[in-house]
């Protein structure tokens, strides 16, 4: 089963992502992760997205579109995918789609946490105090959250047509999320 998670920073998709890793044996496939790892390996690829990412630019689709190619095309990983701050544009879920298409295989759930603003900044301030997490300065989440609106309506109109296509409330407790997805995958 592949499915999709949307959200902004801080509304979960993470916490549901390795929800649904465990529980249905799947493979989290998190874009940030991806270009952490490039970095950190200090591959060629990394060092364009250490670049782009000083000069404070987008990482370039073909980038990750590439490394997103390596993964479904996976034999161990068909059909099993959680996809994690991916898609991020149009042309990426275009590119989603022919990648699957090409591999015999498709989309099976969409969800899309939708949280507003007040409840990310509740979180991000109980996640700063809990985790000692570095990114997590309210100035900083709340330009990444006007961005992620900004930059991921289009793909959600996408999607949404998609009779898979869920909204939930993402500003629920973690676990009334997890029981709404439950629910929906009929699992």
């Amino acid at each position: 089963m592949n499915i999709i998670l949307f959200g902004p920073p801080g509304a979960g998709k993470g916490t549901q992502a390795k929800y649904l890793v465990k529980k249905l044996n799947n493979f989290q496939i998190s874009t940030g992760e991806l270009l952490r790892d490039e970095i950190k390996n200090n591959t060629e690829i990394g060092k364009i997205i250490t670049e782009d990412m000083n000069n404070g630019k987008f990482i370039n689709d073909e980038i990750v579109n590439n490394l997103i190619e390596n993964i479904i095309f996976d034999p161990n990983k068909k059909s099993r995918l959680i996809f994690d701050g991916y898609p991020r544009s149009i042309s990426q879920a275009k590119n989603l789609d022919l990648l699957l298409a090409n591999s015999n295989q498709k989309i099976d759930f969409i969800f899309f946490l939708n949280v507003n603003k007040e409840t990310i900044i509740e979180r991000i301030e109980k996640r700063k105090i809990l985790e000692h997490r570095t990114d997590d300065a309210t100035n900083t989440i709340l330009k990444r959250y006007d961005t992620y609106m900004q930059t991921t309506k289009p793909v959600l109109e996408f999607y949404s047509k998609n009779p898979n296509f869920k909204e939930i409330d993402g500003s629920e407790k973690i676990d009334q999320i997890t029981r709404k997805i439950d629910i929906l995958l009929n699992v």
